[in-house]
């Protein structure tokens, strides 16, 4: 004879905003925790994350940045998720301990699909854990395909032996910024037809989290040859800004993209910043054989996951990365 139970409803999609911040990070910790203890990594515990991160990607997301309440108005699930003109992903997201296999995940990332399709995007992906062979499935019966891995790489920041032929957005002033901002977006749709960076670029500014580094094209026409977007601020609660991310890269050839790289690593260095991190797309093989070449060490591995009918297009020369996490 089954027991009645009381019907445990999720609801949503609600607005998250920064008022949920600390919801937001308490569940993020607790399912990501309990993520990594049931793949076998009993010791590790997932620390908050920085609350300018979480005011950035709420920002960033807009409309896309959703949560689900529970019967006593507690954040039960979340999906974050973000559109770059063409390009539409999905993360953070989870679904508290207590609530998963109940339906929850499901109804998240649908949510998210939707909105993001009537937002007129034309990728739609997100990343997940490799090993975690249940989240691959589970997307998978949602009509996500695998692609290719993002592998999180490190090398030490590098002072540079001369004066390094790169500008930085942060320092420019308002006229010079919006004319930068226009050759960074002609230098991404040429690679990305549709793509657009300008509102991270925006927001990462005017919330202090990094800066921008730009390399101009030698032939003196004013236009870029490659250009990075670049956090600064520390990812965890109580952490120390030791690491710069890369978030988002653009490079019209392999020339361009090995300068950048080194531009990156001297600007850090100037800034006494320790180490550069950089996610790297591995569908870009050489790119990711000159990281190798040149010191950078793998450190992290997620799967690129994107709907079926949604695809992403690699351009057909140089390099773009769009890192799809926070």
């Amino acid at each position: 004879m089954r027991m009645w139970q009381p019907e445990r409803a999720a609801r949503g999609p609600l607005a998250a905003t920064e008022r949920d911040i600390p919801g937001l990070n308490r569940l993020f910790a607790d399912a990501f925790t309990d993520r990594y203890r049931r793949d076998g990594l009993v010791g590790v515990r997932v620390p908050f994350l920085h609350a300018a991160i979480w005011r950035y990607a709420i920002a960033d997301a807009g409309a896309g940045a959703m949560l689900w309440r529970d019967e006593q108005d507690r954040i039960v699930a979340f999906n974050i998720a973000h559109r770059s003109g063409a390009e539409g992903w999905m993360g953070p997201l989870a679904v508290r301990p207590d609530r998963q296999l109940a339906g929850v995940g499901k109804e998240i990332v649908l949510s998210a699909v939707e909105w993001l399709r009537t937002q007129g995007a034309t990728v739609i992906g997100l990343e997940t854990m490799p090993r975690t062979m249940d989240n691959v499935g589970f997307y998978s019966h949602l009509g996500f395909l695998p692609g290719h891995l993002t592998l999180t790489l490190t090398r030490d920041a590098q002072r540079p032996l001369g004066k390094a032929p790169y500008e930085v957005l942060g320092g420019m002033d308002a006229a010079a910024r919006v004319a930068r901002l226009e050759r960074i977006r002609a230098l991404v749709g040429s690679l990305a037809p549709g793509y657009d960076f300008t509102r991270e670029i925006e927001l990462t500014l005017a919330m202090s989290l990094g800066n921008v580094i730009t390399l101009p094209r030698e032939d003196g026409s004013g236009a870029l040859a490659a250009f990075a977007l670049c956090h600064s601020a520390p990812l965890a609660e109580g952490g120390t800004r030791d690491e710069l991310r890369v978030l988002k890269v653009a490079a019209a050839d392999a020339g361009a993209f090995a300068a950048l790289l080194e531009a990156v690593g001297a600007w850090a260095a100037t800034q006494g910043i320790r180490r550069v991190a950089v996610r790297c797309q591995t569908a870009y093989q050489d790119a990711y054989a000159w990281l190798v070449r040149n010191g950078f060490r793998v450190r992290w591995s997620d799967l690129r996951m994107t709907l079926a009918d949604h695809p992403e297009v690699r351009p057909d020369q140089g390099v773009l990365w769009s890192n799809w996490e926070i």
